[in-house]
Formats: structure tokens, C-alpha cells, sequence
């Protein structure tokens, strides 16, 4: 009697999925604990000219920590097929916290940025719009009980809110500093976050269709 136990080998597929959601993680997780979170201690010297603004920034901060803490758990499959219940709940804390940042979005776009260049402006309603877009649609198609559309939609939601976390490490680069001052480039920023990966996004989600 054979007591040997065969071990089926991983498919390639689950070691992305697995590599991709560690790196959103550990991305995302730098991004809070290093650029968010410190927005928390109230301090004006944080804020700098948004100081008053500070609680349309909180706002919009928290909702987009929430969006970037919860989207890797909606994207999990074995979570996602055991914990249905808890998918559920959880996408609906996603949707929230993404609307409560986009209503926080617009409000700074309108003020603050619009105060600073109406380019500012503009890139900060631009990525607001996407964010409500992408989203909306996620959930629109969840409704609509076309699963395999609602997937696409939320990978597409998440790139869009990912754009919080690119945008910081654009910014960040040492050669960032020498293409011209914040206030000249912050928009060009903002739109590249998003829109350059969602046109990458799109590729990839079209490229196998028939």
C-alpha cells in the first residue's frame, strides 16, 4: 500500500498573485507609515498650506488608507471564496471609504488647489472623477451579478487608488527636483499616478480577450 502523499506543484498564476499582493502591501504600508499616518498628529508643520483645510485632508487621507488597506483582501481568492460574507462587507467599507475621499477630493480641489494653480485644481478632479468612475462601476456590475465585469472594474478601482501611493514616490525621486519647482509639476504628477498605469491596466485586461 502506497502512503506516499504527492504534492501538486503551485501554479506559476498563484506565485504572481502572491508576489503582486506582497508587493501592494509593502508599498502601501511604507506609504502610511511614512507619509500618511504623520498627518494624524495634527501638526501644522505637517500640513503646510493645507492647514486650513486640514479636515477635508484627514478625509480624504483616511478614505484612501482605507481603500489601500482593503483592496488586497477583495482581490484574494481563497479570502474571498471562504469569507464571502466578510468580501462583502469589506468591499462596501472599500466603496465607503473611497467616497468619502473623493467628496474630501473635491473639496480641496476646489479650495486649496485651485488656491495654489487652477492645474491643481483640475489634476485633483480629474483623479477624483476616475476613482468615483472606476468604482462606481465596480459596483454597479456587482449589482448586476456580471462577476467576471466587477473584477475588472475593481482591479481597475485599485490602480486608481493606488495612484496616492505612486504619486508619493514620484515626488520622492532625487531627479524629480530637477524637472522645476512643486507647484509647476505636482499636476503632471498627479495625472501620470493614474492614468499611464490605467492605460497599462487596460492592456493587460484586454490583451487575452477574444
Amino acid at each position: 500500500m502506497n502512503n506516499h502523499t504527492t504534492l501538486s506543484p503551485i501554479p506559476l498564476k498563484t506565485w504572481f498573485t502572491w508576489l503582486g499582493i506582497a508587493f501592494l502591501v509593502l508599498f502601501a504600508g511604507k506609504f502610511i507609515l511614512n507619509d500618511a499616518l504623520p498627518y494624524f498628529g495634527m501638526q501644522e508643520s505637517v500640513f503646510g498650506r493645507f492647514w486650513s483645510m486640514k479636515w477635508p485632508l484627514i478625509g480624504h487621507i483616511s478614505g484612501g488608507m482605507i481603500a489601500l488597506v482593503l483592496g488586497p483582501f477583495q482581490f484574494w481568492p481563497a479570502f474571498r471564496n471562504k469569507y464571502l460574507h466578510i468580501h462583502r462587507k469589506l468591499g462596501m467599507a472599500y466603496i465607503s471609504g473611497i467616497l468619502i475621499a473623493v467628496i474630501s477630493s473635491i473639496s480641496l480641489s476646489l479650495t486649496t488647489g485651485l488656491a495654489i494653480h487652477w492645474t491643481w485644481s483640475l489634476a485633483l478632479i480629474g483623479l477624483a472623477f476616475a476613482w468615483f468612475g472606476t468604482t462606481g462601476m465596480a459596483f454597479r456590475f456587482i449589482l448586476l451579478r456580471r462577476i467576471n465585469l466587477h473584477k475588472e472594474w475593481m482591479i481597475r478601482s485599485y490602480v486608481v487608488t493606488f495612484a496616492f501611493v505612486l504619486f508619493r514616490w514620484l515626488t520622492s525621486q532625487a531627479f524629480y527636483a530637477d524637472l522645476g519647482t512643486f507647484i509647476e509639476t505636482g499636476p503632471t504628477a498627479i495625472w501620470l499616478s493614474w492614468v499611464l498605469p490605467l492605460f497599462i491596466t487596460e492592456i493587460v485586461l484586454q490583451w487575452n480577450k477574444k
